[in-house]
């Protein structure tokens, strides 16, 4: 397989920000009076749009979940003003790709604003040829419209296109579209069904940097060189 393009998913692989993600989400719970059960994380996880207000009307048991993702958002894009934590191997595997002359894309479920505002503050938006906001598709992840977009915006088709992603709503998405998806997981473990979706599962973006390179064709002198732990 030729492989001609790379799509990142943003909170939970490039930054550690799904973290602060939940932190938030449940500090509006604690507000409530509502504990969040189990099954939040998972469900919430790279959801945006529709189905992330239907995640949200569940959990929170309101009528409409539009409110809450505002007031969500409002206080994540404060606390994200201040820091936003690079991944470890963030800047070395945008690099790899750069240097392949692969072009990059960003497909995350949050604003565009956000987006670009953590790409400016880490230093990384150079790297990316594309930035694609889950308000800019018709159905959120688990749905690949967001992958789809990203794909057709780098001019590549999806199934040569590497998918980075660690929540399982995303690694469902980056599937349906036909991508070459790598779960990076952060947050949770895979479930079985996540794992069935995956080409690749590594414990950080320095392991998936060496098996992208894999699937490109380097050797293990190569990858070893190029993607340094």
């Amino acid at each position: 397989m030729v492989y001609t393009g790379a799509i990142f998913d943003m909170d939970g692989v490039l930054f550690d920000t799904e973290r602060i993600y939940q932190q938030t989400w449940h500090e509006i719970a604690k507000e409530r009076g509502i504990e969040l059960g189990g099954g939040f994380l998972r469900s919430i996880s790279g959801t945006s749009g529709a189905h992330m207000h239907q995640v949200i009307e569940t959990y929170y048991h309101v009528a409409d979940g539009t409110v809450l993702a505002q007031e969500c958002m409002g206080r994540i894009r404060r606390k994200l003003s201040e820091h936003v934590p690079v991944k470890e191997g963030v800047r070395e595997i945008l690099g790899f790709f750069k240097g392949k002359g692969i072009p990059i894309a960003v497909a995350s479920s949050s604003l565009a604003e956000q987006i670009e505002a953590n790409l400016q503050k880490a230093g990384l938006r150079g790297y990316f040829s594309e930035v694609v906001s889950g308000t800019q598709v018709g159905h959120g992840k688990p749905a690949p419209d967001i992958f789809l977009l990203a794909a057709s915006r780098l001019g590549c088709r999806p199934q040569e296109c590497f998918v980075f992603e660690d929540s399982e709503n995303g690694v469902k998405a980056g599937y349906a579209a036909g991508c070459a998806t790598i779960m990076v997981p952060d947050l949770i473990e895979p479930s079985p069904e996540a794992l069935s979706c995956c080409t690749r599962v590594c414990r950080d973006l320095v392991e998936a940097g060496r098996e992208a390179a894999a699937l490109l064709g380097e050797s293990a002198h190569e990858r070893t060189g190029r993607l340094k732990p």
